[in-house]
């Protein structure tokens, strides 16, 4: 199961076979099945999960009691409510599985322990979250500047999956819309 983090990690950097053991050894495998919480709000986030197989949504709550969808994750990629798992800090966001997932699973502690192990996960976690930054950064640009039809096609466009796997609503949650509009959106494009 740790196929897909290897190569990921060994297309950044020059990547051994001693980096591949010290891989299998601190991400631990897990599995998952469809609308399981996997990290709660009211609580410090335990892990950085990467995603193997299947699609995984950050959300919270707002005053209303609804679901407002923060983050869709397409595999393969991590996920983790980063700010408050680096800062152990009490997160307000959800962790949810849309579908099944395969994921695999590294602790604050465990993660500390590997990065000062050695320098290929120093540098590749510092990426990661380097990702993790400017993916926000750009998400909240584009809600501010792109029209909702915009934020649409680019999400399809980048991540063409996401429909047969999401749920509407989360969909357009994420996009910034009610699931309504997002409705008259697709079939003005299917058109």
């Amino acid at each position: 199961m740790h196929e897909k983090l290897l190569q990921l990690i060994a297309k950044n950097k020059d990547f051994g076979d001693e980096d591949a053991i010290l891989c299998r050894q601190f991400f631990e495998p897990i599995s998952f099945s469809k609308n399981t919480i996997i990290e709660e709000e009211g609580k410090v986030p335990q892990f950085l999960y990467f995603v193997v197989s299947g699609f995984i949504r950050l959300f919270y709550y707002n005053e209303k009691g609804e679901e407002i969808t923060t983050h869709i994750n397409c595999p393969p990629g991590f996920i983790t409510s980063y700010f408050h798992f680096m800062n152990e800090t009490i997160s307000s966001e959800n962790l949810e599985c849309i579908t099944d997932c395969d994921l695999l699973r590294i602790s604050k502690n465990q993660l500390e322990i590997i990065i000062n192990k050695k320098k290929i996960f120093k540098d590749f976690s510092l990426s990661v979250f380097q990702q993790a930054l400017t993916y926000n950064e750009t998400r909240a640009n584009e809600l501010a500047t792109l029209t909702a039809e915009e934020r649409y096609n680019k999400l399809i466009k980048n991540y063409p999956s996401i429909i047969q796997n999401v749920p509407l609503q989360y969909i357009a949650s994420f996009l910034g819309m009610n699931p309504k509009s997002l409705s008259r959106i697709r079939k003005n494009n299917i058109k």
